[in-house]
């Protein structure tokens, strides 16, 4: 039996019934032209379709409408997937009402970032130079770097001259003399608070020792009844001697306090001064001796222009030199007062508390810490809480 061929073409109904299946068959086609089954034929919906080869051919019926219609956005829109919210919208009722909420959106976020974190002011724009300040900015500072060489080449050239003994250099026999004096006596200060920081260190360990020994005594004399007034005295002088080793510890660490206050800041602050006057001094004399050679060289203009630039430098550092001259003669001037009267209050409060401690004198040792203002860690004037509790009947 031979199979039925179906026709080629299949005539199809204009009625209202038919256009009805047909939007319904379009409407659920897919995307690509798919055919839909209906009433036993197949129908495919070439308007939808968007294959290559019809693109290629130029029949994509698609991109004809989205192009016709004015249903899409703006070219700059599409390109872009970044959201403006300043961009027109061209589009249906649908697209606007988007746009608008998107705007609206954006707007309140933006607002609220900006009064949450800070000002809603424009931030202050960055100052450009232009090429003429960037050149004479440049220009500036290649001076300056040109004058800070030549003086550094000038004064080692004269350092150099002096250590070979080829410059002279100028002396101040009186004030040089006081100031080798002041770096002499800074530095045996400075070994005075050196070895003052190592009795320190042993006499602390010595008077632990003393506590820990005047506890075993107390031990001992609580245990041994035959011997028991023997270690008491004996744990009662060793605490004894500990609390007057933490009076003397408080007098010496407040000598090694004013010490090192002398040195490490008044003689530091003279110092400091007597090296800006040497600096000072360098200066003056190689301009000096750059004055002194061009006072010889032929009399030529160019010369002659050399000469007078010289003097000004010359001029103008010699003034520096014997103002810091004066200034090193004042401080070192006053230093030499106030050392004197530090070291008076230093060194009598100092033996006084030596002296107290080896002989045993106590009230003294404490009159001590009170004429010259000594506070110690703990206050060893008043009884302590067990000595209280002890004594009450």
């Amino acid at each position: 039996m031979e199979s039925e061929v179906p026709p080629a073409t299949t005539e199809i109904s204009l009625s209202s019934e038919s256009m009805g299946d047909n939007s319904i068959i379009n409407g659920n086609s897919d995307k690509n032209g798919a055919s839909s089954n209906l009433g036993g034929q197949t129908f495919f919906n070439s308007s939808n379709s968007s294959s290559v080869g019809s693109r290629l051919a130029g029949d994509d019926s698609i991109g004809s409408r989205l192009a016709g219609d004015n249903a899409g956005l703006s070219t700059n829109e599409k390109e872009s997937p970044v959201y403006n919210p300043s961009t027109n919208v061209t589009g249906g009722a649908g697209v606007t009402r988007s746009a608008s909420m998107k705007s609206q959106m954006g707007s309140d976020i933006t607002n609220h970032t900006m009064s949450r974190f800070g000002s809603t002011s424009k931030p202050a724009p960055v100052n450009k130079m232009t090429l003429q300040e960037v050149g004479q900015f440049t220009a500036v500072k290649a001076e300056s770097f040109k004058l800070w060489s030549v003086k550094a080449y000038k004064c080692t050239k004269q350092l150099l001259s002096e250590k070979m003994g080829r410059g002279t250099r100028t002396v101040d026999l009186e004030l040089e003399a006081r100031i080798e004096v002041l770096r002499d006596t800074k530095q045996k200060y400075e070994n005075i608070v050196a070895l003052m920081k190592v009795f320190v260190d042993h006499f602390t360990m010595m008077c632990q020792t003393q506590k820990v020994l005047a506890e075993a005594f107390g031990e001992l004399a609580g245990k041994s009844q035959d011997l028991q007034e023997e270690f008491q005295f004996n744990g009662e002088t060793q605490f004894v001697l500990s609390k007057n080793g933490e009076s003397l510890l408080a007098a010496v660490n407040f000598f090694i306090s004013g010490m090192h206050t002398l040195c490490s800041k008044t003689m530091d602050d003279t110092l400091t001064t007597v090296k800006r006057y040497e600096n000072s001094r360098v200066e003056y004399d190689a301009y000096r001796a750059e004055l002194e050679n061009l006072k010889l060289a032929p009399r030529t203009e160019s010369n002659l222009n050399k000469q007078a630039q010289a003097q000004l430098n010359f001029s103008k550092h010699k003034d520096i030199y014997e103002r810091l001259r004066a200034d090193v003669g004042v401080k070192l001037q006053f230093l030499d007062e106030n050392r004197v009267k530090v070291m008076q209050k230093q060194l009598l409060g100092f033996h006084n508390a030596i002296v107290a401690y080896f002989a045993g004198n106590q009230q003294q040792l404490v009159a001590t810490l009170k004429q010259f203002n000594i506070k110690l860690g703990t206050d060893t004037s008043r009884p302590s809480w067990l000595e209280k509790n002890g004594a009450d009947p």
